[in-house]
């Protein structure tokens, strides 16, 4: 037990640290503006970061060709040291090429500012589905994950020596943030030798701060609240609501027994495998133990509606490999609220007979979403106060509407009605993607489906500052419009109308498929009625 001896030794046995000083900093930004760049992703830069600092220690760089093939293939980099999760940076045709060429890429972030230069050693191209069914035992594309893989992640990947400029620390953002070097300092300050860690992608309610302190209890350990904040799971809680979540429940602990630190790790969603990979993150934090609970980083249903992980399955693999750890876990079953005592007890341990009561993350994201208030059994009020400010009544939260049609005259004429009647029913309308559309422009040309990704961005800009947005595209992308869905429906209400020129048939199932543009405005303005988004009356000049 490390928590006997002091904090975990990182993983590996050192710490690293890529970050370059200032000296050398200049230098490499002197000599940057010749060699080609590359844009970091957002994953892309959480992984750099926690590289930087070493997080992920033993790495010194993005994986080579030979660690990768040899993590995906047995959790091991080539050298033997367990490693579960494939950290490695794609890049397009064009980039990989220069970077042959020049022998060194510039990495940047999106405005253009140098993070890190890597020297190319190595470039070899993946099959993205060996590695989805290698990493995350198959290749369905309901896991996020695999779906960045197939669908966002490019086929090159690129290794070599990185140095980091200081720029690059992932210390920016709302929140208390921490490198583990800093980590483990302030832990020292603090006298504080044994740490027990919480790893969650969600608001924190009353039964995970139980199970926070019953593991603190049982270990005799200080309480890290090691939340993560980079990419999660599409429709997740903004990590902006969670991280106020987190601030307005650390003061609910007594003084001195929790540290509030947060992690800008781009998860995997990976299930057993990233369960693995979070007890060695959080070793190299210096912690002492981790809770690994049901179901640890899993993502969900697959295509056909079944758990992708058994939910213990995460729990069975760091228990195998507790011997390659510095770090202890701490396993619990699930937890119920049993009214009677007003408490939360593990599910298969109450005396039978017993009403238990659970909700589920699903059924939280259900009631948030339609504006619904949490019970108090469920969600400290800290917690519900929070929660009611970012969800508030569906009457007052923003909605994009998409038009899907063929340019032309009834694309326009649908657009054109729509805005005004919302408009006359007091909501903020905002068109995207045909600013310049008016109804005597029939020939105007709705933005492509190329664009989605610029449009997505927009739209959900504009639903969560509550006004209605309206994009026309005419290519029915299904991949690009379900990940559009998925990051509106954080915000608000997302519909889709496809528009057939009148005459035509068009595909069932959405508001006004075909017909005239009034007929479809009338569908549509219906169903926002149905699901709440809208309430009163339209003024008599639209009647």
């Amino acid at each position: 037990m490390h928590g006997d001896r002091g904090l975990a030794p990182p993983h590996g046995g050192k710490l690293v640290d890529l970050v370059v000083d200032e000296a050398r900093a200049a230098e490499l930004m002197a000599m940057a503006d010749r060699w080609p760049s590359w844009a970091l992703t957002e994953r892309q830069r959480c992984d750099l970061g926690l590289l930087a600092g070493g997080a992920f220690s033993p790495l010194t760089g993005f994986l080579g060709r030979a660690d990768h093939a040899s993590v995906c293939e047995r959790m091991r980099l080539a050298d033997g040291t367990l490693w579960p999760i494939p950290v490695t940076l794609d890049v397009d045709d064009r980039t990989r090429d220069a970077a042959l060429v020049w022998g060194h890429l510039a990495l940047r972030d999106d405005e253009g500012r140098l993070l890190a230069v890597l020297g190319v050693h190595e470039a070899w191209r993946v099959d993205p589905r060996v590695e989805a069914e290698a990493v995350f035992g198959r290749c369905d594309p309901a896991h996020p994950s695999v779906a960045h893989l197939l669908y966002r992640s490019n086929r090159w990947y690129l290794a070599g020596r990185l140095e980091v400029l200081p720029a690059a620390r992932t210390l920016d953002g709302a929140g208390p943030r921490f490198t583990p070097a800093g980590l483990r300092a302030h832990f020292d300050r603090l006298g504080i030798t044994r740490v027990v860690a919480f790893n969650t992608r969600n608001p924190m309610h009353r039964a995970h701060q139980e199970l926070t302190l019953r593991a603190a209890r049982e270990t005799g350990a200080h309480l890290l609240i090691h939340p993560v904040v980079g990419p999660t799971k599409p429709g997740d809680v903004d990590v902006a609501t969670r991280v106020a979540c987190y601030e307005s429940l650390l003061p609910t602990y007594r003084s001195g027994q929790a540290t509030l630190a947060l992690l800008p790790l781009a998860m995997r969603m990976g299930g057993p495998r990233e369960a693995l990979w979070h007890a060695i993150i959080r070793q190299n934090f210096g912690a002492t133990h981790m809770i690994v609970g049901r179901d640890h980083a899993g993502p969900g249903q697959d295509s056909l509606g079944r758990p992708f992980y058994d939910p213990y399955a995460a729990q069975e693999l760091v228990r195998r490999h507790q011997d390659e750890l510095a770090v202890s876990m701490v396993s619990f079953p699930q937890l119920g609220y049993v009214e009677d005592s007003d408490s939360y007890e593990p599910v298969d341990q109450v005396p039978p007979g017993t009403q238990v009561t659970v909700i589920s993350g699903t059924e939280v994201r259900r009631r948030l979403a339609r504006g619904q208030a949490l019970p108090s059994w469920f969600t400290p009020p800290a917690v519900a106060s929070v929660l009611r400010r970012r969800y508030p009544p569906l009457h007052e939260r923003g909605v994009t509407v998409v038009l899907v049609g063929e340019p032309g005259a009834e694309t326009t004429a649908t657009a054109g009605e729509l805005a005004c009647r919302l408009q006359s029913l007091g909501r903020r309308v905002r068109r995207i993607g045909d600013e310049d559309c008016r109804p005597e422009q029939a020939t105007q040309t709705p933005a492509p489906v190329a664009e989605l990704a610029g449009l997505t961005a927009r739209a959900v800009e504009s639903t969560r500052a509550g006004d209605i947005a309206l994009c026309t595209v005419h290519t029915a992308d299904a991949p690009a419009l379900e990940r559009m869905r998925i990051e509106v429906e954080a915000w608000g209400g997302f519909f889709l109308v496809p528009v057939a020129p009148a005459g035509t048939a068009g595909r069932s199932g959405s508001p006004g498929s075909s017909g005239s543009a009034r007929a479809r405005v009338e569908a549509l303005l219906g169903q926002l009625r149905a699901h709440g988004f809208l309430t009163g009356q339209e003024d008599q000049v639209s009647a």
